[in-house]
């Protein structure tokens, strides 16, 4: 009486692997072939590494199919069905001197664009901004986060990713993501602690290639941290994207908001309507004692916008929890804590305003 391949195979049922599942089950079993009596199959491991080890394996499985009747000879062939080997990534490279086009423009399927600006830096734009992004994305928002401060990139630290885009052509450059927002920077392009020794036309070109090659997808808003100060980024930006405004960050002390009018100034000439203002670090509160100290003066912002007829978006204390956070690459945003609630009363506001 001849074998048939039925019996084989459930014969083959009966031997398992570690995981309780057997060759049949985990579809192993290759080029099974019957004839007079002889029998040949092959195991075909998921990779090299497993093959190596399912020697007895393929010895019980040459047991039990020559202990059935009409099985003469059994032969059985262990190999391994390694990884297709990968191409090579096509190369990407960000900056190079901007290419011409007819005027301003925006991401396709990005309703606006806003940016975050400083008159200097160390005022806290960047935390500002990675925090707006999450207290906006919470809120329901779609929302990318653009980080343009080519020189000094922070948001990779303080959204807490360290990996470099995908392209699949070498042109179009995949974006990353964090606590629901959609990341670029030139920091993900980088080694960290790598210095940015560019002039000023290849910061235009990388902006241009981080506004325009990014698939950012669908996006109710997309906010771009820039670099403090009122140079070469800032004026491409506002000359070359249709920006929908800008909010500006200060601290409230004189020596701030000298810098912050000259952002404003900027904003002014380059016809950027400015949303509003930010003051940060407006206020310590003591966790001991509870007493609030006003470390860089008081209501300084406040008033400059009430001067100026611009709304004041915000008061947020100076805290280290947003420090730590930032640091620890989750923005304190993404929490429950007052610092949060602070930062989704300025996000509520944007989105009530129509302007995220």
């Amino acid at each position: 009486m001849s074998v048939t391949k039925a019996e084989i195979e459930a014969a083959l049922a009966r031997v398992t692997l570690p995981d309780g599942r057997s060759l049949i089950a985990h579809d192993l079993i290759r080029a099974l072939s019957i004839e007079a009596g002889a029998v040949r199959f092959v195991i075909e491991a998921p990779t090299p590494e497993v093959a190596r080890q399912m020697g007895p394996l393929r010895d019980a499985a040459e047991k039990i199919v020559s202990e059935l009747p009409g099985v003469s000879r059994v032969s059985v062939a262990l190999t391994a069905h390694g990884p297709a080997e990968k191409p090579a990534a096509p190369s990407l490279k960000i900056g190079g001197h901007p290419k011409p086009q007819d005027g301003p423009s925006r991401p396709a399927g990005v309703k606006r664009i806003l940016a975050i600006g400083s008159g200097k830096g160390g005022v806290g734009k960047s935390t500002v901004s990675s925090n707006l992004a999450v207290a906006l994305a919470r809120a329901g928002r779609k929302v990318g986060l653009l980080d343009a401060d080519i020189y000094g990139p922070s948001q990779p630290r303080m959204m807490g990713v360290n990996k470099r885009p995908a392209s699949p052509d070498g042109k179009t450059i995949i974006p990353l993501h964090a606590h629901g927002v959609t990341l670029m920077s030139i920091g993900f392009m980088l080694e960290e602690g790598k210095a940015v020794v560019w002039r000023g036309p290849m910061l235009m070109g990388a902006l241009q290639q981080m506004l325009g090659q990014v698939e950012w997808g669908e996006l109710d808003v997309l906010l771009v941290d820039l670099p403090p100060g009122t140079g070469d980024v800032q004026l491409t930006l506002c000359t070359k994207s249709e920006l929908s405004g800008a909010i500006v960050v200060s601290t409230p002390q004189d020596v701030a908001l000298i810098d912050a009018r000259k952002a404003l100034d900027m904003f002014s000439t380059l016809k950027t309507p400015v949303l509003g203002l930010i003051e940060n670090m407006s206020l310590f509160v003591c966790p001991d004692c509870g007493a609030e100290h006003q470390i860089f003066g008081q209501g300084g912002v406040a008033a400059e916008a009430q001067k100026l007829g611009i709304p004041l978006l915000g008061a947020l204390p100076i805290d280290l929890e947003t420090r730590l956070a930032g640091d620890s690459g989750t923005p304190v945003a993404a929490g429950d804590g007052p610092m949060a609630q602070a930062y989704a009363r300025i996000a509520d506001g944007l989105i009530k305003g129509g302007m995220a």
